[in-house]
């Protein structure tokens, strides 16, 4: 279990996230979503170990890793595909692939990896010396992902992943999650299409203005006309 315990995540002298509980079971499917601005990417980034938690704790399977530097998040079964992708587009694509296997373990497994995201990604296996630039924004969301798989995550936090695709591409990108999910990687998906995420996911939070503003399954979330009105787009 990844739990996120009393978090405060700070930008400067101001708090961008404050007294932040939750957690992604293992093989679980967790949805965060809210207003633009809520502090959605600051909160998954501070979990993928790229912003100093301010106060509060992050425990994997109950061990403390609030204050370990960046690369050991990895090292604990946590991956993140970061908005934006953030891909190296000078690279093929699979160079970008391989930079996801830098762990030993993980690099060891490299080429089974490698299997596993062309069969989940089809479309990347006919592009692999391609420079990843070359790509269109669905493709390289691909790799953003398949970058991230190769890692061997247990924990995969994904920050706005339709972002800017087209809707047939999106729900083509909601199925690929839906499936490494099935497979037992547990995920954490941030994410403005609403409806989309919902459907995924086991247990929703809606995140306001850096706190948690209600929490449950994503039905009964639903359910609620305030919520919906306020949070939901609804």
């Amino acid at each position: 279990m990844y739990e996120v315990a009393n978090v405060a995540v700070n930008y400067g002298a101001a708090a961008a996230v404050s007294d932040v509980h939750l957690r992604v079971d293992v093989g679980e499917l967790v949805v965060i979503v809210g207003p633009n601005g809520a502090g959605k990417s600051t909160l998954i980034n501070a979990m993928a170990g790229l912003h100093a938690v301010a106060a509060g704790s992050l425990a994997v399977d109950g061990r403390d890793i609030t204050r370990e530097p960046p690369h050991r998040f990895c090292d604990r079964g946590i991956a993140i595909v970061p908005e934006g992708r953030r891909l190296f587009v000078s690279l093929t694509v699979r160079e970008n692939l391989e930079l996801g296997s830098y762990r030993v373990e993980a690099r060891r497994l490299r080429a089974e990896s490698l299997r596993r995201v062309c069969t989940l990604f089809p479309m990347l296996a006919e592009r692999m010396d391609a420079p990843a630039g070359a790509l269109s924004g669905g493709q390289q969301q691909m790799v953003a992902i398949g970058r991230a798989l190769m890692a061997r995550p247990r924990f995969l936090l994904l920050d706005e992943p339709s972002l800017g695709l087209s809707p047939v591409i999106a729900h083509e990108m909601f199925s690929a999650i839906r499936e490494i999910n099935a497979e037992g990687v547990a995920i954490l998906l941030v994410e403005q299409n609403v409806a989309m995420a919902l459907e995924l996911a086991r247990r929703a939070y809606v995140l306001d203005e850096g706190r948690i503003a209600a929490e449950g399954e994503p039905k009964a979330l639903m359910s609620q006309p305030q919520i919906k009105r306020a949070y939901l787009g609804h």
